[in-house]
């Protein structure tokens, strides 16, 4: 990969979406806009666009990360964004197995309450937008 940081926006799109990024856009102000670059630069350009490990490895990690660090809002988008880096639920099951023996039981236990209402919005959605 020649520049990783230019791969980063269509990464970011890829991953969450073209409306997750939009309206993170649309929101940026002059104070968060340089935040912005830089998810988008080092999170997205330089980690998520290695070609070293599949992306839906990457949200197995992230979903796994997040949980054990308790970043529920990040946690609840990086479940939304398994619908598009090939993450099953039952991929998210294990990662969050794994967060309740190494990071806790109770930081687990809300985690899988979270997955569990985000997949439940994801199939209601799904089942709306169904075309009759």
């Amino acid at each position: 990969m020649s520049d990783p940081a230019s791969h980063g926006p269509a990464t970011r799109r890829r991953v969450l979406g073209d409306a997750h990024v939009d309206r993170a856009e649309a929101a940026a102000t002059p104070f968060d806009a340089p935040f912005q670059a830089l998810i988008t630069d080092a999170a997205w350009g330089h980690v998520w666009s290695r070609d070293t490990i599949s992306l839906r490895e990457r949200s197995m990690l992230t979903i796994a990360l997040l949980a054990g660090l308790g970043n529920d809002h990040e946690l609840a988008l990086h479940i939304r964004a398994t619908r598009n880096t090939g993450a099953s639920a039952a991929d998210v099951q294990e990662a969050l197995l794994h967060v309740a023996i190494y990071a806790g039981v109770p930081r687990a236990n809300h985690a899988f309450k979270i997955a569990k209402e985000t997949f439940a919005a994801m199939a209601r959605e799904a089942e709306e937008t169904k075309p009759e």
